[in-house]
Order: structure tokens, then C-alpha cells, then sequence
């Protein structure tokens, strides 16, 4: 039967590194449009949500012509938002869970990791990556690094550089994680009940949380392009390389 797979795009005004950032405009447009606009194009899903905790947020994507849902203000985590947002909409097969900072972000990235999820009933959920290619973002704090085993399944998440840059060359195994991650819904769901756990919250890396419980995540490769918005200067970047970007020209142009 054909699998229902829905989009939660999580989004709160208050974020430590950067307040207020869902509705910093980029290119003249707040940042959560872009990433709503862009996601609502993928052909894997069926349905394209934001969860927040403000009303602002939830005012700009329904004039928009979006969905959006009113979520707790308590949850520390966004996937943990995303549960309670995907329990208020009823439930669904595939959920993916897609940051709201990530303007660049392309339907065929979600394809590409829904469709992974989609060709193997044994995995519970995967994880978009790509390749690290500067030092500045090796070392950048705001960009996860992942680590991975043989299968692809992730080992380590963390804000600094892995592996060492000690030995061997900086490069050849250093990947970022990607914020689009595809649940199976039973799996998100018994995350959300699961302690968090001393990575977690110290790498402050959501997706530690079922490593430390013993749960694969299965990484993807994937071309991702552009950058994810954690401060001022990173809208600023955005701003830059979205002037340029074909697929904002199409959406808004």
C-alpha cells in the first residue's frame, strides 16, 4: 500500500544562537517560507507541516497559504516537537523531520532520503550528509559532525571535528549531518519516550539520543549545497548565495 509520508518543519523564535532567526528574511523572505516553499515541492511526501510554539510563525505560513501546528514551549529537542506535531495531525508511515534553518534545502534531497528509508523495512530511520570540504567548517561548532561504520549506520555525532585531525588527511572522512531525517512513525514514537541521554545533551545533538540507546541511523550521501542559518553571519552568507540559487528565482522570482 502506498506509505503516507509527511514533512514536520520544527521552528522556534527562541533560539539561543540566533533569537527570533524562522522569520529573519533572506533575500527579502523570512527563512521558514524558503524552507516550507522548497519542501512542499518533494514528490515523496503527502503532506508539508511547520510545528512552533509561536503564533507568529504559525500567522506567517497560513498566509502563505501553509500548514502549521501549535506545539508545547517546553520541548528541548526538535524531534521531540515533532512527535507531539505529528500526534496532533493523527499519524502517518514516514515522518520527516526537516530543520527550519535550512534554506537550501531540495525536494530531491527529501527524495533521496525517503526513498532510502522507503527501500529497507529493517531501517527505522536515516539521515541525509555530505561532505566536508573547508576547515572553517570542520571546526565551526554550528555544523554536526558524523562519524559512520561500515553500513553506513552513524557511530558519533558531535560539534567538533571527527575524526582527529592528528593523522591523516583532514578531509578524507569528514562529513556533516544534514537536517533531514526520515522517522518510520512507531520508531519517532518510542524515541520521544526514550531518556535522554549524557551525548545528547552534551553534544546537544538530537539524533545521539538513539545512537546512545543502541538504534542504527542510517546515513546518506547526498550534494548538499548553500548552508544552514545558525547566526547573523550565516544569514548574511545565505542572503549571498541565494541571490544566485535557480530554485529561489523559481519560487519567488
Amino acid at each position: 500500500m502506498p506509505q503516507q509520508t509527511i514533512a514536520i518543519i520544527p521552528a522556534r523564535m527562541e533560539s539561543s544562537r540566533f533569537p527570533g532567526k524562522p522569520l529573519a528574511t533572506i533575500c527579502g523572505i523570512p527563512m521558514i517560507l524558503h524552507v516550507w516553499k522548497r519542501v512542499s515541492l518533494s514528490k515523496s511526501l503527502t503532506d508539508v507541516y511547520v510545528a512552533t510554539c509561536n503564533q507568529e510563525i504559525i500567522d506567517v505560513i497560513e498566509a502563505a497559504g501553509g500548514k502549521a501546528i501549535m506545539t508545547a514551549n517546553t520541548h528541548e529537542r526538535c524531534t521531540d516537537r515533532t512527535q507531539e506535531a505529528v500526534e496532533k495531525i493523527g499519524g502517518a508511515d514516514i515522518v520527516v523531520n526537516i530543520q527550519g534553518d535550512e534554506p537550501f534545502v531540495t525536494p530531491e534531497m527529501i527524495d533521496l532520503a525517503v526513498n532510502a528509508i522507503l527501500a529497507d523495512e529493517s531501517l527505522s530511520c536515516t539521515n541525509l550528509m555530505s561532505r566536508i570540504t573547508d576547515l572553517e567548517t570542520l571546526q565551526d561548532p554550528n555544523e554536526v559532525k558524523v562519524v559512520f561504520d561500515t553500513k553506513m549506520d552513524a557511530l558519533y555525532m558531535s560539534r567538533e571535528p571527527i575524526p582527529s585531525l592528528k593523522k591523516g588527511g583532514a578531509f578524507d572522512s569528514a562529513w556533516k549531518q544534514v537536517c533531514v531525517i526520515p522517522f518510520r512513525w512507531d520508531f519517532l514514537k518510542h524515541f520521544s519516550l526514550l531518556e535522554p541521554t549524557p551525548l545528547e545533551i552534551r553534544e546537544s545533538v538530537d539524533m545521539m539520543r538513539a545512537i546512545e540507546h543502541g538504534y542504527k541511523v542510517r546515513m546518506v550521501p547526498c550534494e548538499a549545497t548553500g548552508i544552514s542559518v545558525d547566526t547573523e553571519e550565516d544569514r548574511l552568507e545565505a542572503e549571498r548565495l541565494m541571490a544566485e540559487d535557480a530554485l529561489f528565482h523559481r519560487l519567488f522570482r
